[in-house]
């Protein structure tokens, strides 16, 4: 049984890693966005609520994303363990996710984070708008995001360190290498209960 949490700022290949890492571990990844998706399209109590904030252009209110997350964390396939990405996403999440898997008696295992210039970070979102032609990828809306994942996720990755939970990774490079210093960091970790 393993529960993870990734995270890594805009451009650090989270999302790519997350799915990598969850397969190597045999357990599902679960991401905000797809508990979001998943229950607008469902028109759930919750989705439809979540949708009015969505269609807007706004943030989801914490308090939803948590009942959203809560009623994921409850559904059977996750049993066996799971990959977490995109929350928590500031300290008070934090607090939320432990009452949650403490109702359940479990608890997280180890929190990936992946590290990368962000010189770097922003090559490859200008790579990527290049390949994909999105629009928001400009120089200004990811140094937005960039700046707001620092100011919020450092709380978040503070926590998890002085809990000797975080599993640092060298985000930098090709993304192959990237997932296998992770999957081994993680096991290192797992193995040892030390950080690697």
């Amino acid at each position: 049984m393993t529960r993870l949490l990734i995270i890594g700022p805009p451009g650090s290949g989270k999302g790519t890693q997350a799915v990598h890492i969850a397969r190597h571990f045999s357990i599902p990844t679960v991401s905000t966005g797809d508990i979001f998706r998943t229950n607008v399209s469902n028109e759930t109590p919750l989705g439809v609520e979540a949708a009015r904030y969505l269609d807007d252009g706004a943030l989801v209110p914490d308090e939803l994303t948590n009942a959203l997350v809560k009623d994921r964390l409850l559904e059977s396939d996750l049993q066996p363990g799971f990959l977490l990405d995109g929350y928590p996403r500031t300290a008070t999440q934090v607090t939320e996710l432990d009452n949650m898997l403490a109702s359940q008696s479990q608890r997280l295992d180890a929190v990936v984070e992946l590290r990368a210039p962000d010189s770097e970070l922003e090559q490859r979102m200008l790579q990527r708008a290049k390949e994909q032609g999105r629009k928001d990828d400009t120089i200004e809306v990811f140094r937005r995001r960039l700046d707001l994942y620092h100011n919020e996720t450092h709380e978040v990755v503070a926590v998890y360190a002085g809990r000797g939970m975080l599993v640092s990774v060298d985000g930098s490079g090709d993304p192959g290498d990237i997932t296998t210093r992770a999957i081994a960091a993680v096991e290192k970790f797992l193995a040892e209960g030390v950080t690697p």
